[in-house]
């Protein structure tokens, strides 16, 4: 039964990066960690790890922004390279704390961010943490029933609290009883901010491009991945129904430097739906205990 921790009292403010408002909430003491969060709709950063930061926060800064297009951060990503917009954007939001270098977590779209981050500028990350990433060995094979659901939210008819719902009990999670109405309602009122719906953060490829694109967003295929020397532990829930198990694999054959743990019983969203497991493994990789 995953432990349900209140969130400590945290800062909050906004960072200004090259004209783009980045949200950002933190509390603790010691080395920095960011938290990174899914891409999924009305996701955010305080709300994806709020049954972990109350235990990171007892050994680190912890750091919990929201990305671009999310939360209360600006809206809007370049569908161009949106791995590499987010990555430019954290990399900034780095500078303005005066932080030369960070531990970075992310999970999907955040753990797609990290990666990026990490390969055009490894000196910046201390330690990664990666949970189910987006990015891996996408272009080599269809998309699964769980991303398609999550790229069509914004699609056909539109938006909506039953779309939203069968998107996270039935692909996002392991067992849908653990998720409460309560994190579906906020995760729907986000969702259908008049911002976001005009642009939405993460949507399929399109366009004369569409193929540059899907090409750039698929890290098997960057020949940096087999040169990164930031330790890197990837958990992976066996069961993850949005990106492909397998990818943690591909991961753990061409990083150098990765440790990879398959979580059984547990879907996409690791640190919510086995978070006792992930807050004492990620802490404790974070510190160097392997």
């Amino acid at each position: 039964m995953t432990t349900r921790t209140e969130l400590p009292a945290m800062q909050e403010y906004v960072l200004d990066v090259s004209g783009k408002e980045i949200f950002v909430a933190e509390t603790g003491d010691g080395p920095p960690v960011v938290l990174l969060h899914g891409g999924g709709p009305g996701a955010s950063g305080v709300a994806n790890y709020a049954r972990n930061i109350a235990e990171l926060a007892k050994r680190y800064r912890v750091i919990v922004p929201d990305l671009p297009g999310y939360g209360r951060s600006t809206k809007g990503v370049d569908a161009a390279d949106p791995f590499g917009y987010l990555a430019d954007a954290l990399r900034g939001a780095l500078d303005r704390l005066g932080l030369d270098r960070a531990h970075l977590v992310g999970n999907s779209y955040g753990g797609a961010c990290a990666l990026r981050l990490a390969l055009d500028t490894p000196d910046r990350v201390d330690r990664m943490v990666l949970m189910g990433p987006g990015g891996i060995g996408t272009t080599r094979a269809l998309p699964t029933r769980g991303l398609n659901s999550l790229l069509n939210y914004y699609s056909g008819d539109g938006p909506s609290r039953l779309k939203l719902e069968r998107f996270i009990r039935q692909y996002l999670v392991f067992n849908a009883a653990d998720v409460p109405d309560s994190v579906i309602d906020a995760r729907y009122r986000d969702s259908v901010d008049p911002e976001v719906v005009a642009a939405p953060p993460l949507t399929r490829p399109s366009g004369p491009n569409a193929l540059r694109t899907l090409w750039r967003m698929d890290f098997t295929r960057d020949e940096r991945l087999s040169r990164l020397p930031v330790p890197t532990l990837v958990l992976w829930g066996a069961a993850d129904q949005v990106n492909r198990p397998s990818g943690g694999r591909m991961l753990a054959e061409r990083l150098p430097n990765c440790d990879l743990y398959l979580v059984a019983n547990t879907g996409h969203w690791v640190q919510f739906e086995r978070a006792d497991l992930f807050n004492r493994v990620c802490a404790d990789f974070l510190a160097g205990r392997r």
